[in-house]
Parts: C-alpha cells; sequence; structure tokens
C-alpha cells in the first residue's frame, strides 16, 4: 500500500464502506493515518455496584437475569435488561440496537461499560458496551483511541482500518523534517509519532507523538504565513491614497466620541493606506471595543479616493445586519457612497444584479460573505479587502480576495484575544494593532459562575427579563460521545425548556442544521420573535443582537476560557444591564478556580493570559479553544510552548534558506507547497 492509494486497498473496506469513510473525508490512506483520535479511553478493572460513582463511566461484570421485548416508538426502538452484578441488581437499556436482544443469553456473562445512574438501592445504566470476560481483558489498562464519527462509520471500523494501515510494513512515510530540527527540539520520528498517536502504549507515549505532529502543524502554518509577508512587504502601494475630509467629518458627526485606543488604531490604518507599501494590518479588540467603526472609516476613504472596498464576515445573518447598518450611516450622514450586499442564498437573478455594479464601479462598498470569492465576481477598482473574525477563513480565502484587485489594502479584524506573544507568531504575516479601551457607554457584563443548585433561580431570572422585553441565549456544549448527539442534546435540552416555560417563544440552533435554517432562526432571533435562543457555539460570532441582555452556558467547565469569553460578547451589546451565567457541572476546585477568572474580569486579553497560566498537562482533550485556529491536533492555548518552538524554528530554517531551495530543505518545501494548495494541515485560519 502506497499513502495515495484509495482506502479500498485496505482488507475489509469495499466501495460501500468507503462512502461511509468518505462523509469523514478520508479517501486515502494518507488521509486515514492522519485522521487522529479526538481523545483516549483507558478500560479500568470492572467494580462492584456498591462501590461506582454515580454519574461516572465504569465497568460491570454481571450475568443476565432476563431481557425484555423490544418496544418500538416513532423515531427508535428500546429493550432493557435486568442484569445480576455481585448483590445488586442493575437494568441495562439499549436504544435502536434490537439485534442486541437474540446476542443476550440467559445467565450469559459479560462486561457492561458506561455511565452509571444510581438512585439509592437502585442502578441503571443506558447504551453500554457490552463485552465478553475475554475481549475484556485485552482492552484493560491500554490506551484505546475515540475518533470523530459520522452516521454509520463505527470507532471498530476506523480503529481496525488504521490498525490495518500502521501494520504494514510497506508503508513509507517520508521524514520531512531536517535531522537538526528534529534533534535540537527532541522530537519523534514522523512515522513514529503517527503510530504512537494512534496507539499509545501510555500517557507519556501519547504526548510525545501528539507533540512532535502539533509542531509540524504549527511549523507549515508559520513558514507558509511567514513567505506570504514577505511577498506582501516587497509589494509598493499601488492602491496609494490620499486622507479625506469625509472619514474626519464622519467621526465628528459621530453622537458619541472615539476612545484613545479607536484613535490610535485609525492612525495606524490611514498612515497605511496612504504609504508607500500595501497596509496588511491586523486589528485585535474585545467584542464591543469598537472595531466595526474603524473598518468603515477605512471603507470610506477607500470609497472616497475612487476605490472599492470589501467586507467579507463569517455569515449571512451578520452580513445583513452589517449592510443594513453602513447604509444607514452613510445615507444619514451624507457620505456619497453606495453599498451591495452579495450572499450565498441570494437568488440568480439578485447575484447577478449585484454582480453588474460590482463589475461596473456604481458601487464602492461590498458586504457579504463567502460569496465575495467566487470566480464569477469582478471587481471595478478593488483597493481594500476587511475581513471579520478572520479566524473563520482560510489564508487561501483571503489570498482570493485580496487577488480580486491589483494587490488590495487587507484588514483584518478579530474579536478572539491572544496574548501579545503568541499573537505575534499567530499572525505572522499581519502588523498587529490592539483596541484596548471599551467605550464609557457600554456597562460591564455582571458574571456568576454557579452550579445545578441555582438552575431553577436562573430560570426564573430569564422569565424577568423576558418579561421586560429582553432576550436570552443559552449555549450547549457539543456533546464528546457523538458528533451526532449534538442535535439531541440540543434539541432535547429545548423541548425540556419548552414545557418548563410554555409561555415563551423558545428555538434552537445547531451545527447539524440546513444553512437556510439556520439564517432563518438567527434573523427571527435577531428581529425579536424569538425570547430565548438554546444553540452550540455555532451562535459565536454569527449574530448581534442588542436586545439580549442574559446568556447562560451549560457545562461551562468544557470550553476554553478564551472561547467563554467570546461567547459571552454575544451580550452586552446595547444599553441595557447584561448577565452572563456559567453554570457549571464540575465542583473541583481547579475547574471553580479557571472559571472564577471570568467572574473577575471583562478583559479578553487579561483571561487569555490567565487561561495560559492555569492550563494543566491534562487538558489535552476537551477545553479546545475552537474557533481560534483550526488545527487538527494543535491549539494555540493549550500548546504555547510548542508553538513557540516551532516559530523559533521556522526563523531558523528561514534564516539558513529563506527560498527552501537547499537539499536538505527539498522535503520540507514540498510538504509546504501541498499544504499550502490544500489551505489544510494549519494552513487555515
Amino acid at each position: 500500500m502506497k499513502l495515495r492509494d484509495s482506502i479500498t486497498k485496505i482488507k475489509g473496506i469495499g466501495e460501500k464502506t468507503a462512502v461511509l469513510f468518505a462523509k469523514a473525508g478520508i479517501h486515502t490512506i494518507e488521509d486515514l493515518v492522519q485522521y487522529y483520535p479526538r481523545a483516549y479511553e483507558t478500560y479500568g478493572e470492572p467494580v462492584e455496584l456498591s462501590e461506582a460513582e454515580d454519574g461516572k463511566k465504569c465497568a460491570v461484570f454481571g450475568y443476565i437475569l432476563s431481557v425484555s421485548s423490544v418496544k418500538k416508538y416513532t423515531k427508535y426502538q428500546v429493550f432493557t435488561a435486568q442484569i445480576k452484578a455481585g448483590g445488586e441488581v442493575m437494568q441495562g437499556t439499549w436504544f435502536n440496537m434490537p439485534f442486541l436482544r437474540n446476542y443476550f443469553q440467559r445467565g450469559g456473562q459479560y462486561i457492561f461499560r458506561g455511565v452509571l445512574c444510581r438512585r439509592g438501592n437502585q442502578y441503571r445504566m443506558e447504551q453500554p458496551e457490552t463485552y465478553s470476560l475475554g475481549d475484556y481483558e485485552k482492552l484493560l489498562h491500554v490506551m484505546q483511541p475515540k475518533y470523530s464519527l459520522t452516521a454509520g462509520l463505527t470507532g471498530k471500523m476506523v480503529t481496525k482500518a488504521v490498525r490495518q494501515v500502521l501494520d504494514d510494513g510497506e508503508i513509507n512515510m517520508e521524514e520531512h523534517l531536517p535531522e537538526e530540527i528534529r534533534k535540537c527540539y527532541g522530537l519523534l520520528p514522523k512515522w513514529q509519532a503517527v503510530r504512537q498517536v494512534h496507539f499509545p502504549a501510555c500517557e507519556d507515549e501519547m504526548r510525545r507523538a501528539r507533540d512532535r505532529l502539533v509542531f509540524d502543524e504549527f511549523l507549515f502554518f508559520i513558514l507558509g504565513i511567514r513567505r506570504m509577508k514577505e511577498s506582501w512587504a516587497r509589494l509598493s502601494n499601488e492602491a496609494r491614497m490620499l486622507e479625506v475630509p469625509e472619514t474626519e467629518r464622519l467621526i465628528g458627526m459621530l453622537p458619541y466620541d472615539l476612545t484613545g485606543a479607536q484613535k490610535k488604531v485609525w492612525k495606524e490604518i490611514s498612515a497605511d493606506m496612504t504609504g508607500s507599501h500595501i497596509m496588511s494590518r491586523l486589528v485585535q479588540g474585545d467584542v464591543g471595543s469598537g472595531k466595526t467603526v474603524l473598518a468603515v472609516l477605512a471603507l470610506v476613504m477607500a470609497g472616497c479616493n475612487g476605490y472599492q472596498g470589501a467586507l467579507m464576515v463569517p455569515t449571512e445573518v451578520l452580513a445583513k445586519q452589517h449592510f443594513q447598518s453602513i447604509q444607514e450611516l452613510l445615507i444619514k450622514y451624507e457620505i456619497p457612497l453606495k453599498p451591495v450586499l452579495l450572499t450565498g442564498s441570494m437568488t440568480a437573478k439578485e447575484k447577478r444584479m449585484a454582480g453588474e455594479k460590482i463589475a461596473c464601479g456604481t458601487v464602492q462598498i461590498v458586504i457579504g460573505t463567502h460569496a465575495l470569492i467566487q470566480e464569477n465576481v469582478n471587481y471595478h477598482r478593488l483597493g481594500l479587502v476587511v475581513t471579520d473574525e478572520q479566524h473563520r477563513f482560510g489564508v487561501r480565502q483571503r489570498e482570493m480576495l485580496a487577488g480580486k484587485g491589483q494587490h488590495p489594502h487587507v484588514l483584518v479584524m478579530s474579536a478572539t484575544p491572544i496574548p501579545r506573544t503568541l499573537a505575534i507568531i499567530v499572525y505572522g504575516d499581519l502588523d498587529i494593532s490592539v483596541v484596548d479601551e471599551l467605550p464609557a457607554r457600554r456597562l460591564p457584563i455582571k458574571n456568576c459562575v454557579v452550579d445545578e443548585s441555582y438552575r431553577s433561580s436562573a430560570y426564573r431570572f430569564m422569565e424577568k427579563e423576558t418579561a421586560m422585553g429582553y432576550q436570552v441565549y443559552i449555549i450547549c456544549p457539543m456533546v464528546e460521545e457523538s458528533d451526532e448527539m449534538e442535535l439531541e442534546n440540543v434539541t432535547d435540552y429545548t423541548k425540556k425548556l419548552k414545557d418548563l416555560l410554555p409561555e415563551l417563544r423558545i428555538a434552537c440552533l445547531h451545527g447539524k442544521m440546513k444553512a437556510k435554517e439556520k439564517n432563518q432562526i438567527m434573523e427571527q432571533f435577531a428581529e425579536g420573535q424569538i425570547q430565548i435562543l438554546v444553540s452550540t457555539t455555532v451562535i459565536e460570532v454569527g449574530i448581534n443582537v442588542p436586545n439580549a441582555t442574559v446568556m447562560m452556558v451549560e457545562n461551562a467547565e468544557r470550553f476554553g476560557l478564551a472561547q467563554l469569553h467570546q461567547l459571552r460578547g454575544r451580550v452586552g451589546r446595547g444599553t441595557a444591564q447584561s448577565y452572563c451565567i456559567f453554570m457549571s457541572g464540575s465542583k473541583g476546585k481547579e475547574t471553580k478556580k479557571r472559571l472564577e477568572v471570568l467572574n473577575q474580569s471583562n478583559d479578553g486579553f487579561y483571561i487569555a493570559g490567565e487561561d495560559l497560566k492555569l492550563r494543566g498537562p491534562g487538558d489535552l482533550f476537551g477545553i479546545r479553544q475552537s474557533g481560534i485556529l483550526e488545527f487538527k491536533l494543535g491549539d494555540v492555548f493549550q500548546d504555547a510552548k510548542v508553538l513557540k518552538a516551532a516559530g523559533e524554528a521556522a526563523g531558523r530554517i528561514l534564516d539558513k534558506d529563506p527560498q527552501l531551495e537547499l537539499s536538505e530543505h527539498r522535503l520540507l518545501a514540498e510538504r509546504l507547497e501541498s499544504c499550502l494548495k490544500k489551505g489544510g494541515e494549519g494552513i487555515s485560519l
């Protein structure tokens, strides 16, 4: 087998099974070996029911007393079994697995492994894994990989396929890291790291393997952006602009004064756009710090200089909101520029009409989503590209949009707080500006960290706020056991809440919905038709609702602090006092200490710094800073040391060989080029 071979070369994977793997993005042998585990499980010794902890996963030895008939409901089938375990009886319940009823024999002995629910002397396990004694013996104390799955694809199928490939002695994975770099940073050989990350003998093996693979992700990303910066830095400013009175007039007519930080950053942007080299600048600032008005000022400057400016945002709802607010602002302050909206859900006729206006230059400001970089969109004279929440767009997508013009200025806006030491590495192709002041008119959000005992009080508080005409977000975490369960988790929660608060208008939002349905729900919430929105983190950057005053985050301990702060930024956007309730399902001291940081501060950069300090060695999974950088394994917070090492290594390599032309860097250069073409493997923002 070769890395580029189809996975159908693997014994047991035919065309039908290959379709299931394809849904997870696995087409080749290389895709498979780079489909890394998302977590690991260690199978412990079976325990006595009386000693097992309620709500925790455990293994129990028992034999079947009786099995019920399969009961059929509208959406699922269920059957139960009574299990004798030591001196106690436990009920096992299985959903949509009717075939197991015939598998269980009365008196048959098995190991049952699952989350135990204990109520007094009654014990219950839902959907427990079931093993023969011999099979469970093989799993004892071994770290078992857990993979992200899609419908029809099981963990056993992935594990079996990966093991078969890694046991094939003919697979050749070339080592692209120079030997001196590998030795200097104590990194495992690539092939050994891949094997160990899938099937580590112990936690130390897993960590060493993971560090090597994360190092690769960061290194290719950093090499890619540094090469981009070099090519940008050499470009003279072909869209050189003059300062225009319209920007100063707009600043003077706004109903509020710009903060000192806003004035400083606007001065930097203005100097870039009127300078001798093209602008490539990142503006970092907390939600509510006033970054959008800086983007508008830059768009106005471009438009009044005879250029077009494009603003690309991650969701259609946000694009529409920006379009409406910018259009109103231009009319109100009599600025002679015209905006146009371009999104994927527009009709063919609407897109064609917008495209014609863009191509002939009758509009100066173009606002939209990824639709802005489609091949059939031609700009008249593109001089400025602004991307909002930049980590949602790949470097290649940024290049594509910039490529629509003759080297336009690039301005990137991000509300994601990353400590400056990391930001310099992560945003290596951009000059960095920070808006580190909040406008005086913003009321600080009031925070509280609570446990389950506060739940009824929290719901009463929500009722009180909605009665006053305000709106509420409730954020649920992704369920770890299966990607498919995210939908059940949010919809089930919404159903329970509707039963509990029947007089309120409640809806849910999750990543499995079609784009049209998501947009519709977000628009209804933005318009006040929905009072409580139950959502996963898809809401993180997608909407601006000044009327929302309450956010409750369920199982807050499952999120990283920077992501919780980002979520919290959905409230506190209006003039009313806003509140954030962090509901924790854990009573551990470390969890409480982490969440208290949010209780003490609304400063995103302080929180990001504290998050780095508080990260423990066990935080490899489950507290990922989703949304900052989409790597397969790496996370800029938890892997900060590896990120710094990769940044240092990239510097050493490029100092020695700026164009990666030496023979020792041949494989590195080939791999980098491959990564850049795919826009993945760490080369994405």
